[in-house]
């Protein structure tokens, strides 16, 4: 096995990923970004791993991974990804999401682009408002897709200055009954989530089961053998228990469904298009 390099860099690292080989490329993997979190400052870096062997201006071997530049970053890294060759887009605790820039001629990082309240409980300028992290990003150019502990799903553009789209307002699992779980988006609609044992099985992975409803199977990989009371239907191994049904619960699509809430049978959710619903009997 070959020789594994450390290099302390004092910072807790919470995020690494190389960088993308261009396709159809014959090189290896050279360069590998980096995020920080938990420390005073925090950075995200870019790093090169160098020539094996050969000696750097300070003695040291160029396999230790050189940095080759950083940037300061506002709040926790929680994600990181290449979004090209030359941009990395950085998810942070203060819901802020960041596009930096590397410039290879004079070995700079800088922010390009950045939406600061991508993720936030209730609005900006609320008396209540309070930021939420970002958690997760993932990147398929031009798009950049992002989630949060607002239990929001964000569409971005590099381009655009704001949200393309909100894809979830709210994630809402049944408070007595965990196996339903309820979602309301800025398209209009919303959806119940059945992932309850006595959804019935159906031969394809995904059909249509009406004008309203679909079946959805979800893969999970094997896990280790666990008392089948202790698993959740969302992360069941069974595969006659391996279908989620999907249903939407307004007839007609509207504005933007922005909130809604769970109790018992009872469902309320209220709307752009100045309309509040309700229903009594979620499970007739």
């Amino acid at each position: 096995m070959e020789e594994i390099y450390a290099k302390f860099v004092s910072q807790k690292i919470s995020k690494t990923r190389w960088r993308p080989v261009p396709s159809g490329s014959l090189q290896t993997a050279e360069t590998f970004a980096t995020g920080s979190w938990d420390n005073e400052e925090n950075y995200v870096s870019l790093w090169s791993i160098g020539d094996l062997g050969n000696l750097d201006s300070d003695g040291g071997f160029e396999g230790d991974h050189q940095l080759l530049c950083g940037s300061r970053h506002y709040g926790d890294v929680m994600d990181l990804r290449f979004f090209d060759q030359e941009r990395i887009v950085a998810a942070s605790s203060t819901g802020c999401v960041t596009v930096f820039l590397h410039h290879p001629n004079n070995q700079t990082l800088t922010a390009c682009q950045q939406w600061a309240t991508a993720h936030y409980h209730t609005g900006p300028g609320s008396p209540s408002w309070s930021c939420a992290p970002c958690t997760g990003v993932v990147c398929n150019n031009p798009e950049i897709v992002t989630v949060g502990e607002d239990g929001r799903i964000n569409l971005f553009r590099v381009d655009h200055k704001e949200a393309v789209r909100t894809i979830v307002w709210e994630v809402h699992f049944h408070p007595s009954n965990p196996d339903h779980l309820f979602t309301c988006s800025e398209d209009g609609s919303l959806w119940h989530w059945d992932a309850s044992t006595d959804v019935p099985e159906k031969s394809s992975l995904f059909h249509q089961g009406g004008r309203n409803s679909t079946f959805l199977s979800h893969s999970i990989s094997n896990q280790a053998s666990v008392h089948q009371s202790l698993i959740s239907s969302w992360l069941s191994t069974d595969p006659a228990k391996d279908r989620i049904e999907i249903t939407s619960l307004l007839p007609n699509r509207t504005l933007s469904v922005n909130s809604l809430d769970v109790l018992g049978p009872c469902l309320v959710c209220g709307t752009d298009a100045e309309a509040i619903y309700v229903t009594r009997q979620l499970f007739s």
